[in-house]
């Protein structure tokens, strides 16, 4: 590397080129870039013994052309004859995988989002004492949870933390009452940002609840105990809740009988709100809950039931005595397909999706019109999906289709 006022010569498999720190700096300080400059992003001077002055990279040197590109404009031109997967390998040894995924792809929009590719087939399957798997949650890049059901007699299921890349089972967390170690099925799952995992927990005889372990030591912190006639140890549903500091969970049908949805405050061991459908008088078309997601904005929880109708519940109040419903997709009734998936929704970036049939549909703005529907004809009913990365996973029921959804760039005018 050689610096003439701000230049920076490189050697890359090579070739040498020649730019800026400026240019470098654009790279942020998370990349192998960032690793050049002071804590005021001053440029460090290179100590290393070469005629040239150059610092030698032992890559590609296409690739490295083509980001440093990317740097400068902002822009990513990618000729013919440099395979894809080549770029994005060399641009994760960068650091730089993250721009160039922003300049193919721009900033995650519900309504502008197309389908980018599918990926079909199988991979070996992550287990944990081969027991069924209930819910699956990426504590990092690294790292992923999953919960299964218990293996009566034999103390087998629970919770474990897995290697992302080689699926090593690298801990299992246990739970204790009494201080004493038991089994017991691990359901939904849940992650805050101070490092903490929720599970419900179903155990034996009253070890029915909501578990919550630390990320880092794997050790159980507390457990929030199932209040006589309510239900928290079958919940489908977990969803961490930022800005108040509570957990939603809800336990809907079919699971049981009846849908049940509350606000736990674990600091003082208290259910803040609930709702629950005991005893409500169902019309024809019973509107039973299939999901609910907190709106910590709209101060209001979302659910959905199997006609994908949704209704809202405020959360101003300490317990909700009706839902709210529309009335926008009764066109769906007696439309149903034999194997239909039950709906799912999510909130990204103030859009409202919600999953139905072989479906995601969009809402925005404040009455949650619905602005735009996801769909391809191939792959059967949406069973589960997912939006992360800025990107938009679904997964269908048939030949394990995976479809990845994304925003393309807009144009440039």
């Amino acid at each position: 590397m050689g610096v003439q006022k701000d230049r920076v010569k490189f050697n890359v498999g090579g070739r040498v080129m020649e730019t800026t720190s400026t240019t470098l700096a654009n790279a942020g300080r998370n990349s192998m870039f960032g690793a050049m400059f002071d804590d005021n992003w001053n440029l460090i001077p290179n100590n290393d013994d070469n005629n040239n002055n150059e610092r030698f990279i032992d890559r590609n040197p296409d690739c490295f052309a083509i980001l440093l590109d990317l740097l400068r404009t902002g822009e990513l031109y990618v000729p013919p004859d440099i395979p894809e997967k080549l770029l994005y390998r060399e641009a994760l040894y960068y650091g730089l995988l993250d721009h160039v995924r922003a300049a193919k792809w721009g900033p995650f929009d519900g309504n502008r989002l197309r389908l980018s590719r599918s990926l079909q087939g199988q991979a070996p399957p992550l287990n944990l004492d081969y027991q069924r798997v209930n819910d699956v949650g990426w504590v990092d890049s690294d790292n992923i949870v999953i919960g299964v059901s218990e293996r009566l007699g034999r103390g087998d299921g629970g919770m474990g933390l897995f290697s992302s890349h080689t699926g090593e089972l690298r801990y299992k967390f246990h739970v204790c009452h009494d201080n004493q170690v038991k089994s017991y099925t691990a359901g939904a799952l849940s992650f805050s940002s101070d490092y903490k995992i929720f599970s419900s927990c179903k155990g034996r005889s009253n070890e029915y609840g909501v578990g919550v372990w630390d990320q880092v030591t794997g050790k159980q912190i507390d457990f929030f105990y199932e209040p006589l006639g309510w239900s928290l140890g079958d919940a489908d549903k977990l969803q961490w809740m930022e800005g108040s500091n509570c957990l939603l969970v809800a336990t809907m049908f079919p699971r049981k009988d009846n849908c049940y949805i509350s606000l736990l405050d674990f600091r003082d061991k208290k259910m803040v709100w609930c709702w629950s459908d005991v005893g409500a008088p169902f019309a024809v078309d019973e509107k039973r809950v299939r999901d609910a997601i907190a709106m910590e904005d709209n101060n209001s929880i979302c659910v959905v039931n199997e006609f994908e109708d949704l209704g809202f519940m405020d959360l101003r109040s300490s317990a909700a005595n009706s839902i709210r419903w529309s009335s926008r997709s009764r066109l769906m009734k007696g439309k149903m397909p034999e194997e239909p998936c039950y709906p799912k929704l999510a909130l990204h970036g103030g859009q409202l999706f919600s999953s139905m049939n072989d479906c995601i549909s969009v809402f925005c703005g404040p009455e949650w019109v619905l602005t735009s529907r996801l769909r391809r004809s191939y792959g059967g009913s949406i069973c589960d999906f997912s939006i992360g990365g800025d990107r938009l996973f679904a997964l269908h029921s048939e030949e394990n289709v995976v479809d990845i959804w994304e925003t393309p760039t807009p144009p440039i005018i």
